[in-house]
């Protein structure tokens, strides 16, 4: 650490944790600074969940020290973390939804009232300190809200004031804006200036360097179980970042896209929906890559739902190789050929308790495709068959087919989602937030999946708030702006700050769409600019 910088409160020195013959920390330094934000950033594997359970007492360090105000602390349980001031706040919250705020807060440790056995809880105690540590935190809601009325931005706030409520020192952030809004995140990082002013150490991990540069101070990167580089992040910079993490240069992150788009293979016209979007209407070719770029609440990831029969109060004409489908169902459209890999894979893309075999299988077995079935009966060998080609095509790490998928790294997660599909040999594949929540290294596996899927005749809509994404990999790009469709670029065609205007609908440009140069057959023509 910089000798000009404050002391640290809690440091790691040459933290060590093995599991069997796997080493996933090694020689780990690290120090936390009251009022500074320290990012910690690595792929998926990198160590970084096992650090924290190693901060927060879930697992204990066989070499190495933990020190707090450089005496060295031992932590035998979570709880013994949680004393000591150190609070972690998960991307996936974990409450009781039909308790409400202040009973989340103080669960388990409830002040009471009365003597002996006749202790109760002390309600108006607790709903008034809940009370307090949500208004610091600028809640706008009242401790006795329940849990289940709340949106996610809300229950995170309520994690913070469990924290804060606890006196935190150490506040743990693990990827708390993955899901989410725009404005919900401006509001978070203000939560965690506020918290570095109240002179807690922060801990902040994401996946996003915009995040990373926006709110910190300091950073810290594994590779491999091992500290390979750390600094002020004012004195870096995001290929510095990615070399570091990754092992290799950003411009190797994006492969190049060699496919021409071909002939028309989707054509959609007055896609509506009453509350959602409407009047969308575009083309696909085949082997064509179409990005949608918009704000969050656009009404891109609601449009591909209605496509693929999960939007059911949209109306529209949806034309596949010519040939006109009604989609009332998922079904119809898997039977036309279209697949969905959806934003939120753990929730909608997959089961994570079941195995890799059997979560490649699911979407065959869905549609009633008979390829995997002797007569009415799955065939085990069929299935073992298929995922096995899938894992092999798609390079998915794997122990066995047999392990669950919740044994997988979340970029080998989104391998087997996007595998569920291919498996049915779709010609229309829908990818929806592909690499939200995974590493740098990661992405680079599912950017080259989407190149070999487009090379190979396939036809790829790429629905992503990631603006480098679509500017890399799309050959256009149509961005969306509530619930409607406002420009057309051409892949290379404007900067990014171009396509951020026409999100946000400043200082747009009124000219015609600019016309694809790959594409066989001039692309359909939009407006620049479409009055909502």
């Amino acid at each position: 650490m910089n000798p000009d910088s404050p002391p640290a409160w809690l440091s790691l020195r040459g933290i060590h944790k093995r599991f069997g013959p796997t080493h996933a920390l090694k020689g780990v330094d690290l120090d936390l600074v009251p009022g500074q934000v320290l990012a910690l950033i690595g792929e998926n594997g990198a160590g970084k969940s096992t650090l924290v359970k190693t901060l927060t007492g879930v697992h204990q360090p066989e070499e190495g020290e933990i020190r707090i105000e450089g005496r060295p602390q031992r932590f035998a349980k979570a709880q013994d973390a949680q004393a000591a001031g150190i609070v972690a706040v998960h991307q996936e919250t974990v409450m009781f939804e039909e308790l409400s705020a202040a009973e989340n807060i103080f669960i388990g440790r409830q002040p009471l009232r009365g003597a002996g056995l006749f202790k109760v809880i002390d309600w108006a105690r607790m709903n008034a300190e809940a009370q307090v540590v949500l208004d610091r935190v600028g809640a706008g809601f009242a401790a006795t809200t329940l849990v289940k009325q709340l949106s996610l931005a809300q229950r995170h706030l309520i994690e913070i004031a469990r924290a804060l409520s606890q006196n935190a020192r150490v506040v743990i952030l693990d990827e708390p804006t993955a899901a989410l809004s725009q404005a919900e995140i401006r509001d978070f990082f203000g939560l965690v200036r506020g918290l570095k002013n109240e002179g807690v150490a922060v801990l902040f991990i994401t996946h996003k360097f915009d995040e990373i540069f926006a709110v910190c101070d300091r950073y810290v990167v594994l590779r491999d179980g091992a500290s390979v580089g750390s600094g002020a992040i004012a004195e870096a910079d995001e290929p510095t970042l990615v070399g570091l993490m990754a092992g290799r240069a950003i411009e190797q992150i994006y492969p190049p896209i060699h496919s021409q788009p071909g002939e028309v293979v989707l054509q959609v016209k007055g896609l509506s929906h009453p509350t959602e979007f409407a009047d969308l209407g575009f083309e696909l070719r085949r082997g064509e890559i179409l990005g949608f770029y918009g704000l969050i609440g656009a009404g891109r990831s609601e449009a591909m739902l209605a496509l693929m029969g999960l939007n059911p109060a949209a109306t529209g004409e949806v034309v596949v190789e010519g040939r006109r489908i009604e989609i009332r169902r998922p079904g119809d459209a898997i039977a036309a050929g279209l697949a969905y890999v959806p934003e939120e894979r753990q929730r909608q893309g997959a089961v994570l308790g079941f195995s890799v075999r059997h979560n490649i299988s699911l979407a065959g077995l869905a549609s009633g495709v008979s390829a995997l079935s002797r007569g009415p009966w799955l065939s085990a060998a069929r299935e073992s068959h298929l995922a096995a080609r899938m894992i092999e095509r798609l390079r998915i790490k794997t122990a066995s087919q047999d392990t669950p998928l919740s044994g997988l790294s979340g970029g080998n997660q989104q391998k087997v989602v996007i595998a569920k599909w291919l498996g049915l040999n779709p010609r229309i594949v829908i990818l929806d937030e592909p690499t939200k929540g995974i590493d740098v290294g990661a992405k680079q596996a599912v950017y080259h999946l989407i190149a070999e899927m487009v090379e190979q005749g396939l036809a790829v809509i790429l629905v992503s708030s990631e603006l480098p994404e679509v500017m890399h990999l799309a050959h256009r790009v149509i961005v969306m702006r509530r619930g409607r469709m406002v420009s057309e670029f051409a892949m290379g065609s404007v900067d990014a700050e171009t396509i951020v205007s026409a999100a946000s609908g400043l200082g747009l440009g009124h000219g015609a769409a600019v016309p694809s140069p790959t594409a066989a057959v001039p692309p359909v023509r939009l407006s620049s600019e479409v009055q909502p």
